[in-house]
């Protein structure tokens, strides 16, 4: 599977797309405005659509102080032009309401995920320091350098391969405020080298003391997380973990049950797995007061004498 639609809320609010022409709709409520130019152009490999920068500029000229929630989506063509980063950061003194930041909405049609060209993400928390919430999207040249930001709540980076020096640069931010975070550790072939020896920091509870809710998904290695987490000092404290979309199996829902306690947690999402019916519902049935997600089981692909499970997000 692959990305076959646009987010339809986010930050809590619904997702209204930005027209091409004309003014800005009427709405009734605060909303997440979808700003999104596709552009195929072969001739202007590894330089910014110039069709999406003009756009932008007179969509912050139009709307820039009322734009409190931001979702970008396709910047030209994706495979070829880099995200707007810069321009994004170049616009946070006209963008002063804004709150939530959503960066890569686009399908598969309008680029793989594998293929878009993103650039440090890192610096968009540098430019807007009053962020709150964070999404990002992307593949090729996923970058995070270190950071302080004090504001920022949610942090969620969604990817076909997560690589351990882009998890190592989150882990060593300073995010005091940080209550949920997900991490889409991917696979191996789309560059998701990560391991549960680099989450030691943050599964020893070293970091983010604020943290309430983790997301270790669409992970190749789901299992060997699950392992990692038995007795992770981390999970004492969060109300919420998600290992959906990844590879997680009976034995890795096995080591979850034999680990230390989670009834504890309000929600433990674990949809798109490979588990057995039997220990699916075991898993179910221990954890009696907690929302349990066992939807979406998945069977494996089996060739030449050997087995394959896939993530959900991969090419």
């Amino acid at each position: 599977m692959a990305f076959g639609s646009h987010a339809r809320s986010f930050a809590g609010r619904p997702v209204v797309a930005v027209p091409e022409d004309g003014p800005l709709p009427e709405m009734d409520g605060p909303v997440s405005w979808h700003f999104s130019r596709w552009d195929f152009d072969d001739d202007a490999e590894d330089v910014l659509s110039e069709e999406f920068q003009v756009a932008f500029e007179e969509f912050v000229a139009q709307a820039g102080p009322r734009v409190e929630s931001l979702v970008v989506g396709a910047w030209g063509y994706a495979a070829f032009n880099p995200a707007p980063i810069a321009q994004l950061c170049a616009a946070a003194p006209r963008l002063p309401a804004l709150r939530a930041l959503f960066l890569g909405d686009m399908t598969s049609e309008e680029c793989e995920v594998s293929w878009m060209k993103v650039g440090d993400v890192s610096q968009l928390l540098a430019a807007f320091p009053s962020l709150e919430v964070l999404r990002v999207r992307g593949g090729e040249d996923f970058r995070f350098s270190p950071v302080r930001h004090p504001r920022l709540r949610e942090l969620a980076v969604e990817s076909g391969g997560l690589s351990r020096e882009f998890v190592g640069a989150v882990l060593d931010s300073e995010l005091p405020a940080l209550s949920d975070l997900e991490l889409w550790l991917g696979t191996s072939n789309y560059g998701g080298d990560t391991t549960p020896a680099d989450l030691a920091p943050l599964l020893a509870g070293e970091r983010f003391p604020q943290l309430r809710r983790l997301g270790l998904r669409n992970a190749e290695i789901a299992d060997e997380v699950a392992q990692a987490l038995t007795s992770a000092p981390v999970v004492r404290r969060i109300e919420r973990l998600d290992l959906s979309l990844g590879t997680l199996g009976d034995e890795g829902a096995a080591a979850l049950l034999a680990g230390q306690p989670l009834t504890h947690l309000a929600g433990l999402d674990l949809h798109h797995h490979f588990m057995s019916d039997e220990v699916a519902a075991s898993v179910v049935a221990a954890l009696p007061g907690v929302q349990v997600d066992v939807s979406d089981r998945q069977e494996p692909d089996e060739y030449g004498g050997e087995t394959y499970r896939y993530t959900a997000v991969s090419e």
